[in-house]
C-alpha cells in the first residue's frame, strides 16, 4: 500500500468525524455531554454500540482465535445474551428509576462515600488501561503501514490520533459519540463484509461456501464438552464467563451504560439493548468465518501462519499480495473499531471524574464545563503516557497481562452491586477499598495455583464470577443488618 494513499483515506475518514462533531455539538451543554439530554434515538444507539463493544482488539483477535480454538468463542457469545437479559431486567430499571448520570451514584446511595469512590476508581483504572491498549494497537499498525515510510516518529503518530479524538469529543461528549459511533460501526461492518468478499473471490467461494469449507477444514468446531477441568474453552466456562463478562463490562461499566442512559426513556433503552445484543450474534459469527477464511487463504497461497494469532488478519490484509484495496479496507475497519471504543471511553472517563471524583454534578454550568474541559485534556495526556509505556515495554505478553488485570477490577464492582441489589444489609463503608483490593488478590492466587490446588482444574473467564463472589462474601462479613433499604431489590 502506498503511504500517501492510506494517509488520504484516513484524513477523509476523520473529516467525516469532525463534521459530525461540529453538527452535533452546537448549543451543547453539560447535559448534552453526559447523557445527550436524554434525546438519543434508541435505534441509533443500538447500531453504534456494536462498534463500541467490538473494539480494535476484537477486530484483530477474534479472527486469529480460530487458529487456536476454532469457533468455540460462539459459546461465549451465547452467554452474552444471558448477561444482556439481566441488564435489561435488573440494571436498566434501577438506573432510570434513580435518574443517574453516573451509574456508580447507586453505590453512594446504597452504601456510602467510600463504596462510591471505590467503584469509580476501579472503573477508571479499567478503562484507562483498555482504551490505551486499543489505541496502541491502532497506532502501531498505522506506524508500520504509513508513518514509518513518511519518517514520522511514533510519538507524533499517537499525538495525532489522540488529538483528533479530543477534537471531536470534547465539546459534544456523548451527544456526539452516539452519531460518530454509528458512522464507525458502519465502516467496521463494511470492512468485515468487503474483506470476506475479496478473500472469497481469491478462493473462488461465496460466503456460504466459505462456511462449508471451514467446517470441512476442521476450523468450525463450536462446542467443547470434554475435559471440564483442564480445557479453558469448555462450554460451561465460556458460557458462564460470557454472561458475567457482559453483565459487568457492559451493565456495570459507565462507558457502555452512558449510551443507554442517553435514550429518551427506559422503554427505548430496553429496545436498544435487545436489538444490540441480538445483532452481536451474527456479527461475531462473521468475524469467526473471516478467521476461518484467512486460514484457508494462507494454506492456498502457501504462506506461513504467524506464531501470534493476532497477526493473522493484518498479515493477510497487508502483506499477502492481495489487492491494495483489501489493506485499505482493513485499516479503515481497524480504525473504526478502535476509535468507536476509545472515543466513548474518553468521554465516560471525563464524566466519571467530573461527577464521581470531583463531585461537580450540581455545580453551575460554567464551572462544570470548565472542569470537564480540563479533565478531558488531562485524560488525553494520560492516555498518551500509557500508550508510550506500552511502546517502551514492547512486549505483547505484558499487554495481555494488563488486559487481564483490567478484567480483575470488574469483580469488586460485581460483588458490590450484587450485595446492594440482593441483600438488605448495610456494610462498613470505610473498609470497602480494602475489600476491593483483597478480593482480586485472592482471585489471582486461585488463578495461579488452581491446577495444583484443585486437581488440575484451570480457570477461564468464570474467574470474574469467582472474584465477585469473594467480594460479596467479604462484604457480608463486614455487614450489619439495619432493616430494609429502598435501593435494594
Amino acid at each position: 500500500m502506498k503511504p500517501y494513499a492510506v494517509l488520504l483515506v484516513v484524513a477523509g475518514y476523520f473529516t467525516f468525524l469532525l463534521l459530525i462533531s461540529r453538527l452535533t455539538s452546537r448549543k451543547a451543554d453539560s447535559a448534552s455531554f453526559f447523557i445527550g439530554n436524554r434525546k438519543s434515538p434508541w435505534f441509533v444507539v443500538a447500531f453504534g454500540m456494536i462498534g463500541a463493544s467490538l473494539s480494535g482488539v476484537t477486530f484483530i483477535s477474534v479472527p486469529g482465535w480460530v487458529m487456536t480454538s476454532q469457533f468455540a468463542y460462539m459459546q461465549m457469545v451465547l452467554g452474552y445474551l444471558v448477561g444482556y437479559l439481566l441488564i435489561i431486567l435488573i440494571l436498566l430499571p434501577l438506573y432510570y428509576r434513580l435518574n443517574l448520570i453516573s451509574i456508580y451514584g447507586y453505590l453512594k446511595r446504597r452504601f456510602g462515600f467510600w463504596s462510591y469512590k471505590t467503584g469509580s476508581v476501579f472503573f477508571l483504572i479499567s478503562r484507562i488501561i483498555g482504551a490505551s491498549a486499543r489505541l496502541y494497537i491502532v497506532a502501531t499498525v498505522l506506524q508500520f503501514t504509513v508513518f514509518d515510510a513518511l519518517g514520522v516518529p511514533f510519538l507524533a503518530t499517537v499525538l495525532i490520533i489522540i488529538g483528533l479524538i479530543f477534537l471531536y469529543t470534547y465539546q459534544g461528549g456523548i451527544k456526539t459519540i452516539i452519531w460518530t459511533d454509528t458512522l464507525q460501526t458502519f465502516f467496521m461492518l463494511s470492512a468485515l463484509a468487503l474483506t470476506l468478499v475479496f478473500i472469497g473471490r481469491e478462493l473462488g467461494l461465496s460466503i456460504p461456501d466459505l462456511f462449508r469449507a471451514i467446517g470441512n477444514d476442521g476450523s468450525g468446531k463450536v462446542w467443547v464438552f470434554s475435559d471440564f477441568a483442564g480445557d479453558r474453552s469448555h462450554f460451561i466456562k465460556y458460557f458462564i464467563g460470557g454472561a458475567f463478562i457482559t453483565l459487568t463490562m457492559t451493565g456495570l461499566d459507565q462507558d457502555m451504560m452512558q449510551k443507554n442512559l442517553s435514550c429518551k426513556n427506559l422503554k427505548d433503552a430496553k429496545k436498544n439493548m435487545i436489538w444490540f445484543s441480538l445483532a452481536l450474534v451474527p456479527v461475531n459469527l462473521l468475524f469467526l468465518i473471516l478467521g476461518g477464511s484467512l486460514i484457508l487463504f494462507v494454506a492456498k497461497a502457501g504462506l506461513v501462519i504467524p506464531e501470534i494469532s493476532d497477526n493473522l488478519f493484518p498479515m493477510v490484509a497487508t502483506q499477502s499480495g492481495l489487492p491494495a484495496i483489501v489493506g485499505l479496507v482493513f485499516l479503515i475497519g481497524l480504525i473504526a473499531a478502535a476509535f468507536s471504543s476509545a472515543d466513548s471511553a474518553l468521554t465516560s472517563l471525563t464524566t466519571s471524574i467530573t461527577v464521581d471524583i470531583l463531585g461537580k454534578e450540581n455545580a453551575p454550568e460554567k464551572e462544570i464545563k470548565r472542569t470537564r474541559y480540563r479533565v478531558h485534556f488531562i485524560l488525553s495526556i494520560v492516555l498518551l503516557a500509557v500508550i508510550l509505556l506500552f511502546r517502551a515495554l514492547n512486549n505483547r505478553s505484558i499487554i495481555d497481562t494488563l488486559f487481564t488485570l483490567a478484567g480483575f477490577t470488574y469483580g469488586p464492582l460485581l460483588g458490590l452491586f450484587a450485595f446492594g441489589l440482593f441483600t438488605k444489609f448495610n456494610i462498613r463503608d470505610r473498609i470497602v477499598p480494602l475489600i476491593a483490593i483483597v478480593a482480586p488478590s485472592i482471585t489471582y492466587l486461585l488463578q495461579v495455583y488452581s491446577a495444583r490446588w484443585f486437581g488440575g482444574y484451570v480457570f477461564s473467564f468464570e474467574l470474574l464470577l469467582i472474584n465477585g463472589c469473594i467480594t460479596f462474601f467479604l462484604l457480608w462479613l463486614s455487614s450489619i443488618q439495619k432493616g430494609r433499604t429502598t435501593l435494594s431489590m
